[in-house]
């Protein structure tokens, strides 16, 4: 069941390709819906912007070219952190798209020098709160067989509309309150120690 899941992520570069050409103009969706059977929690959070060491435009990735929210975050279904992709995974698109593109010429640098770039972190929780993407991922995705074509809609519970934004924002509190009125709603833990260190 795992494998027809992870196999709908992978997309080879030639369609990926053909896909960015064909979905171009694809317009931004208003508001993005909560998965079937999940009530999500209310807050919303004026987050500060936060400079990264490239504009990464998560709407022409996302929105643009349906780029799958767990085939650049691939840990995201196995572990605590969703993590960020590798600059060769970058790469491997982007040795062929927009090479004339300032953002993409500057990850090419840290590719050539075989660095990464110094992301920083925008949804960040305290470190006594432990949080896994895993457990929620399994929960809200594998256990409800949630096409993983609309993972983007777990995502958007605590991350908001990313694929509106260009450079993530945080746009939800991620407090203690957020979580327990998502916990409460959808039969989440109470139990404080599956939470806190």
């Amino acid at each position: 069941m795992f494998y027809k899941h992870v196999c709908k992520l992978v997309l080879p570069p030639v369609l990926m390709f053909v896909s960015m050409l064909l979905m171009s103009g694809a317009p931004a969706r208003a508001e993005l819906a909560a998965p079937p059977g999940v009530t999500p929690p209310v807050g919303t959070y004026a987050g500060a912007d936060v400079a990264q060491p490239i504009e990464f435009p998560h709407d022409i990735h996302v929105n643009v070219n349906k780029i799958n929210c767990m085939y650049c975050h691939t840990y995201a279904r196995r572990s605590k952190v969703a993590g960020i992709p590798p600059t060769s995974k970058c790469m491997g698109c982007h040795k062929m798209i927009a090479t004339d593109k300032p953002r993409i010429q500057k990850l090419t640098e840290y590719f050539e020098k075989r660095e990464s770039p110094k992301w920083k972190k925008v949804h960040d929780v305290p470190d006594f709160v432990h949080f896994s993407h895993e457990r929620h991922v399994k929960k809200f995705v594998f256990d409800a067989d949630l096409p993983v074509e609309n993972v983007e809609q777990v995502c958007g519970l605590c991350h908001g509309e990313i694929k509106a934004m260009t450079v993530a924002k945080k746009n939800k509190p991620l407090t203690m309150g957020f979580c327990q009125r998502c916990h409460e709603a959808n039969g989440g833990p109470g139990d404080c120690w599956k939470c806190h260190k």
